[in-house]
């Protein structure tokens, strides 16, 4: 199977899916339907594209994606996990951090990676073992090695309460971080991770498709990815601690726990 011509797919889906997005922003002043139906049809829009350009160069492949979308990739053993909008809320107000994150898992193991940003046109792309770059360039992430000198993201639930244990957990870090902020863009926040934008990243609430693309890039950056308590990432279950790699990480831990 050639890496390359899979990450060259997964960045050409990622930017039909992201021109869809932008075409569809335009018709939020000029509808008289909710915001919540426009986002959905262009959330489901652009996973309809991506999905139908992917298939027809792999019929066989399955997929896995934030809107109803399951398919069988038994017999090829390739999964595409997509999230067609990943930053809903930012879309919605035309707040210009979100974009589109494919990955690739083959037999098991994430191996392709994109996170597209339509309004940067920032194309972040990875494969295993070829490394990570945006737009071309190859990306590393930074050298700080303390949490007081680091930019730190979080995602919390979307429903919350200023005791939910995710609240506290941010609390903490805030007290402990040079800067702590909630952005909402999981994906972005990953790539930006991977890119020396920012020093680490973490999260309890999110899904496969929100995690799958950017912890490709970040991985095959330099960066490190865990569980907030240190263990091995899985990216089927919601707990995650993305870091530039350097002791930032073990601190963060010793905070999340």
């Amino acid at each position: 199977m050639d890496l390359h011509e899979f990450r060259e797919t997964a960045e050409l889906a990622a930017r039909r899916g992201g021109d869809i997005l932008e075409e569809w922003a335009s018709k939020f002043t000029v509808s008289e339907k909710s915001q919540f139906n426009l986002v959905t049809e262009a959330d489901l829009a652009s996973q309809t594209a991506i999905c139908k350009f992917i298939t027809e160069r792999y019929p066989d492949h399955g997929f896995l994606g934030e809107e109803g979308l399951v398919e069988d990739h038994s017999q090829s053993g390739c999964r595409w996990i997509i999230d067609p909008l990943d930053g809903t809320s930012n879309y919605v107000h035309r707040f210009p951090y979100y974009g589109v994150s494919i990955a690739l898992e083959i037999d098991g193991k994430l191996q392709v990676g994109v996170v597209y940003d339509p309004t940067r046109d920032e194309m972040f792309s990875a494969a295993a073992g070829l490394g990570s770059t945006v737009n071309g360039s190859p990306l590393s992430p930074s050298t700080i090695d303390g949490l007081d000198r680091a930019l730190v993201m979080a995602s919390l639930p979307l429903v919350t309460d200023k005791n939910d244990p995710a609240v506290q957990r941010f609390l903490t870090v805030l007290s402990q971080a040079q800067h702590l902020q909630r952005t909402g863009s999981a994906a972005l926040n990953l790539a930006y991770v991977a890119a020396g934008r920012m020093e680490a990243y973490w999260s309890s609430s999110l899904k496969p498709w929100d995690m799958a693309g950017g912890a490709v890039i970040l991985l095959e950056a330099g960066g490190r990815i865990s569980k907030t308590d240190g263990s091995a990432f899985d990216v089927e279950v919601a707990d995650m601690l993305a870091s530039n790699g350097t002791p930032v990480h073990e601190q963060l831990v010793e905070c999340l726990a």
